[in-house]
């Protein structure tokens, strides 16, 4: 399998480089040379699969040439080690709970295939390798963990100050060894500005050997196609599912469509937004218009220029009018987040997280609006209720436990670099530790 840039200004590589730089050298983000077509019967035999077996299956085409095939299978292994449960709220909605993973959220996946898939292409090299990562929220703690202690590989992560869960803030900040914590006053924009102004810095990357775990990485991108498959083999319905994606730099939603381009059974997308709406106002007006971010109570969302959309448009060769026979976009404002966590409580005894609640509400609203079609669907439960204890029990009125595999956190002290906003800070820091 071979890569090329979106901007059509690079050569084409190989899964290893495309990882290793994380972004081509003409800045465009890595796209597979083609989507690699599953034969019917993989789909009709997939209740019989173990997870494992369907996610070599799926991730084989994309590393070829890369990673040999027992390699790729210990990747994956240590990647899925954990429940992917498809659980029903109620007639019509399911909830696919990703936050089964050792930091709660659905990054874990992306963040532990990327980190070792790095560890092995490292593994005779005497050079470090620097992650640079900003993070809304999830990405930060996902990345600190799946990295930790990864021998030649050093992470800076940027946040935003204020602007995270106390649980979030905990995962990124508390790590030590490899992992540094950068606390940036302004937003996700900002920091994530910052992080690809480093990779553009010709004498910063003089000093460093950098790549990127964000979803731009295609390493970290695309195994999150993996559970929209494990989801599907735990659907029993007649009909193939509608899909609700909470979305904010929309890698996740990306994931999905590239396993429906693939073969995989799915009726309809739903990307589901807060009032970081641009795609949402693109679906309805043509214009793509990125904006400045706002914050909002599903933090992890609040991203204002999505870096994935591009490869988005790609699938579907650049044409709007293919796109949107297959996904629609909905708005949800943090009044309706808000009282849907209340109301799902309340009727169906089941806790949603503040980015789950907007998937909810998104799938519900598409759901009644085409009811004639008796369509049943399940949204994506990003992360555990317990990173937003704020939002969550005051909508709930009800104490949220604290699962057994974050108690640890807190008795740990949080360290991190504080940094002002701008590429100017980041650099001279950087430079006088290189």
């Amino acid at each position: 399998m071979y890569y090329y840039s979106l901007n059509h200004q690079s050569p084409d590589t190989n899964f290893e480089e495309a990882t290793v730089r994380g972004q081509a050298p003409d800045k465009g983000l890595y796209f597979p040379s083609f989507i690699p077509k599953l034969p019917a019967g993989f789909f009709e035999s997939i209740r019989s699969l173990s997870k494992e077996e369907i996610s070599l299956t799926v991730m084989k085409p994309y590393v070829a040439g890369s990673i040999p095939d027992a390699v790729l299978q210990q990747i994956i292994n240590e990647t899925i080690g954990f429940d992917f449960p498809l659980v029903q709220v109620n007639s019509d909605i399911f909830s696919l709970e990703l936050f089964h993973g050792p930091t709660l959220a659905f990054k874990d996946v992306g963040a532990r295939f990327m980190s070792r898939c790095l560890g092995y292409f490292n593994r005779n090299s005497n050079h470090h390798t620097t992650v640079l990562v900003a993070t809304s929220g999830d990405t930060g703690g996902a990345v600190a963990n799946g990295f930790l202690g990864v021998d030649a590989v050093d992470v800076i992560i940027l946040y935003p100050t204020g602007k995270v869960s106390p649980i979030q803030e905990l995962q990124l900040t508390t790590c030590g060894q490899n992992i540094t914590a950068v606390e940036v006053e302004g937003t996700f924009d900002d920091c994530q500005a910052m992080v690809k102004s480093a990779f553009m810095d010709e004498e910063l990357n003089g000093k460093y050997s950098l790549t990127s775990a964000n979803s731009i990485n295609v390493a970290r991108w695309l195994p999150q196609q993996l559970y929209y498959f494990f989801a599907y083999q735990q659907w029993r319905e007649e009909q193939p599912p509608v899909c609700c994606v909470p979305s904010g730099n929309f890698g996740n939603i990306c994931a999905g469509m590239m396993a429906y381009a693939s073969g995989l059974p799915v009726r309809h997308f739903i990307a589901a937004c807060n009032s970081n709406d641009v795609v949402p106002q693109f679906l309805n007006s043509g214009n793509y218009e990125p904006k400045n971010s706002v914050a909002t109570i599903s933090n992890a969302m609040d991203v204002g220029s999505p870096s994935n959309f591009v490869r988005i448009m790609e699938i579907f060769e650049g044409r709007l009018s293919n796109l949107k026979k297959i996904l629609s976009g909905a708005t949800v404002d943090d009044d309706s987040t808000a009282a849907t966590i209340k109301a799902v409580f309340e009727k169906y005894g089941y806790t949603l997280d503040p980015h789950g609640a907007v998937g909810y509400y998104a799938l519900q609203q598409y759901l009644e609006q085409n009811k004639q079609d008796n369509l049943k669907g399940f949204f994506l439960e990003t992360a555990h209720p317990v990173k937003f204890p704020g939002t969550v029990e005051i909508a709930t009125q009800k104490k949220i436990a604290f699962p057994d595999s974050v108690q640890y956190l807190l008795q740990k002290e949080k360290k991190s670099i504080a940094l002002k906003s701008g590429f100017s800070h980041l650099k001279e820091w950087m430079m006088s530790k290189a």
